[in-house]
């Protein structure tokens, strides 16, 4: 027998790893090119916007606003604030949780001295690092759009040495951190529309730019403009897509999904995401909370959820409420009457019933009680089993400490003679009958023969021989009625009206017929420890109503200005003063910058309009490439700087020069390109290209200046003189303050 060749498993395992060794190569090299250029402009970001960020210790301008509801989350309680999303308070509450700050500040007044407790720079370094990090991406957006480094040197240097963009970034406020998340958002587009098709980085980037628009929204309502416009430049891109040949259905079906679902659901959700953390932290009652309907404020640790937590579930015959009108306008209140009765005559010589006064009483108070009634019985209390008051049945309300039904008629009321009288009925045998008889209406029902329940029904009241509805008119009464509101019966009430709805907010079964008896009952608590939640799309859909619909203030501010001073820079803003010296904080702009930014929009506008008129007449100066990329361009700066200032022209609210700095960033990105575009395609003698290298610098030189002057006022520091501070007034409109010694 012949031999074979055996190999032990230990040789074979040997063969093995030797093999596997020999076809690694030695040394392992990794290669990295590393910008320099952007590595020292990114590093003079970081200096130039943290530096000294600590200074002053004291309360700057809108700190005020900001730390009011920073300290809000450190302590878990609600808050709605109508100026926009939770994202930017949490990001700020987050720098406050870094540092240890534990919310013990009282936020009253611009200029009070921070306490030890109060970690400044950690309130301040989020909207710092993001004012930092802005710099370097706005030389990677230059050169996505294709231009070259040296113009994106200009554009980072522009921004660089803007005074306003380092003054609003150095401090507790949002702009920095919105403009951070808007130039992250179009570089990420911009990336993924210049990636290979097969580069396994595209979907990454396209992922980022929903990431980051939904962040940039979620900031501020400002950030909806600029991603409404990468929407648009996605579906024109995603067009020219489609109208590709040499792709097949199924890849353009492909491309269109992922482009919907990464720039359209995914933002949706994250935005969900923002308010349910937001819901999450802030669990407690809060000063906010009255803003918000009775379920919501039962839904939250404490304050009202303390009195309602337990309540009977469903209306019975014999119930003990109070009706709160679902309408918060003018302020939350409650349907009240009181022992005081309407004038004989009003101020303007009208009559009235002489009845007692109904109003509704912003206020909690035992004068806010009702008994629902059956008609056909004398009982008021609740039987065994309960019977319940469900859509459709005749009720009448009696008032617990009065005893007085509640009534309308044919008499006009106080404030709102249009409409009938609401009264509680007093028989004063003068052929004045009582109408007392209330429809139950629920207007959210499921169905007609649903339950009246406490703090869900939405209920009208429908008074059954006139059909008024009880209804608040949001008049207040004069000094006789207390300065209470009025409420009345409206018989040409319509649709759906908040003012018309009312829900049943406190409640308790009735076991007291006696009135002396009742009445220590409506004293007592409420108070059952079960808890009961509404689910979080109830709430985020209520409190994005609110946010979206709550009155904001539109008086004037010593600061306010219109979005046409912005665009000369005929404004500033004193951020803060120091109490006995001449040291300040302006927000103020380079006006250098700023002359720049005006004379760059005019000169694209001009050239866009002169090619696009040449272009008709078949007279093609530049290659299609370079007029693609200036219209990119122009999408990208001008639309930018459009979608971020126009639309404040429509606003009714009070605006500052900060809300110009969203449009100032885009329209600072436009010199540069413009610039380029200039001296390779427009200027073609050599000694006009010369002139302009030497208007470039001499405009550099004047914008460093100009960053240089006004930089006292811009970081606070070193403290000027009264006639060097006089000498910095270059405008007249500017307010800059002094003291002469």
């Amino acid at each position: 027998m012949s031999k074979r060749n055996e190999h032990t498993p230990n040789q074979t395992c040997l063969k093995q790893r030797g093999t596997m060794l020999s076809s690694i190569k030695l040394p392992i090299v990794i290669r990295a090119e590393i910008n320099l250029v952007l590595v020292v402009l990114t590093a003079l970001g970081v200096f130039s916007r943290l530096y000294g960020i600590h200074f002053p210790k004291a309360v700057v301008f809108d700190e005020v606003y900001y730390g009011q509801f920073v300290s809000l989350y450190m302590k878990r309680v609600f808050f709605i604030d109508e100026s926009g999303p939770p994202l930017g308070h949490m990001i700020l509450a987050f720098g406050a949780y870094i540092g240890g700050f534990d919310g013990n500040f009282i936020w009253n007044r611009i200029g009070a001295e921070y306490s030890s407790n109060v970690p400044v720079w950690s309130l301040r370094l989020i909207p710092a690092l993001a004012g930092s990090l802005s710099v370097p991406l706005c030389y990677i957006l230059v050169v996505e759009l294709g231009y070259s480094h040296l113009t994106a040197l200009g554009a980072t240097l522009l921004f660089l040495m803007e005074n306003s963009l380092i003054v609003q970034s150095r401090f507790m406020l949002l702009e920095s951190v919105l403009i951070f998340f808007l130039l992250l958002a179009v570089v990420s587009y911009l990336r993924f529309h210049n990636s290979q098709s097969s580069s396994p980085w595209r979907l990454v980037w396209l992922l980022l730019t929903g990431v980051t628009c939904a962040c940039a929204v979620g900031v501020k309502y400002m950030g909806l403009f600029t991603y409404l416009l990468l929407l648009g430049l996605a579906a024109v891109h995603m067009w020219q897509l489609i109208g590709d040949r040499a792709l097949s259905n199924s890849v353009i079906l492909v491309q269109v999904l992922t482009r919907f679902l990464a720039l359209v659901v995914l933002p949706l959700l994250l935005y969900l995401g923002f308010f349910y953390v937001h819901l999450t932290l802030l669990y407690r009652s809060g000063p906010h909370d009255q803003m918000m309907s009775s379920a919501f404020q039962a839904s939250l640790e404490g304050g009202l959820a303390r009195i309602t937590q337990g309540q009977p579930l469903e209306m019975a015959y014999g119930s003990q409420v109070t009706l709160r009108s679902v309408s918060s306008k003018p302020i939350p209140c409650w349907l009240h009457s009181h022992k005081a009765n309407y004038p004989i005559r009003y101020e303007n010589g009208r009559g009235s019933s002489h009845q007692q006064q109904v109003t509704c009483y912003p206020f909690k108070d035992v004068n806010n009680w009702w008994i629902i009634k059956d008609p056909g019985r004398q009982d008021l209390v609740v039987s065994s089993p309960p019977r319940p008051v469900r859509h459709g049945d005749v009720v009448q309300l009696l008032h617990g400490m009065t005893s007085r039904f509640l009534n309308t008629h044919d008499v006009a009321a106080p404030m709102s003679p249009h409409a009938q009288e609401v009264s509680g009925y007093i028989d004063f045998n003068v052929s004045m009958p009582a109408q007392n008889l209330w429809k139950v209406d629920i207007a959210n029902r499921e169905t007609e023969q649903e339950v009246w329940k406490t703090i869900l029904s939405e209920v009208r009241l429908v008074h059954v021989k006139t059909s008024a509805v009880l209804k608040l008119s949001g008049s207040a009464l004069p000094e006789w009625g207390f300065r209470q509101l009025e409420v009345v019966g409206d018989k040409i009430y319509k649709g759906y009206q908040p003012t018309g709805v009312w829900n049943v907010e406190e409640h308790r079964y009735g076991r007291s017929q006696e009135q002396k008896e009742r009445e220590l009952e409506l004293h007592s608590p409420t108070h059952i420890d079960i808890n009961r939640n509404l689910t979080f799309m109830a709430k985020f859909l209520e409190l994005q109503w609110r946010m979206l619909t709550v009155k904001q203030e539109t008086s004037e501010h010593k600061y306010s200005s219109s979005p046409l001073d912005w665009i000369t820079m005929d404004t500033n803003i004193a951020y803060w003063l120091h109490h006995t010296g001449n040291a300040q904080i302006h927000l103020m702009g380079n006006l250098v910058t700023w002359s720049l930014g005006n004379l760059a929009l005019m000169g694209y506008l001009l050239l866009f309009l002169s090619y696009l008129l040449r272009r008709r007449r078949k007279i093609e100066d530049i290659p299609e490439d370079t007029w693609r990329q200036l219209l990119l361009a122009g999408v990208v700066c001008a639309g930018g700087w459009a979608v971020n200032y126009l639309p404040f022209f429509m606003m009714e609210k009070t605006l500052f020069l900060y809300h110009y700095l969203p449009a100032l960033t885009f329209q600072i990105l436009l010199i540069p390109v413009v610039l380029e575009h200039v001296h390779t395609h427009v200027l073609r003698c050599t000694s006009h290209r010369r002139a302009l290298h030497g208007a470039v610098l001499a405009g550099l030189s004047s914008v460093y200046l100009t960053f240089w002057k006004f930089s006292p006022l811009t970081y606070g520091h070193p403290e000027l003189s009264a006639e060097q501070l006089d000498s910095l007034r270059w405008k007249d409109s500017w307010d800059v303050l002094f003291r002469r010694h």
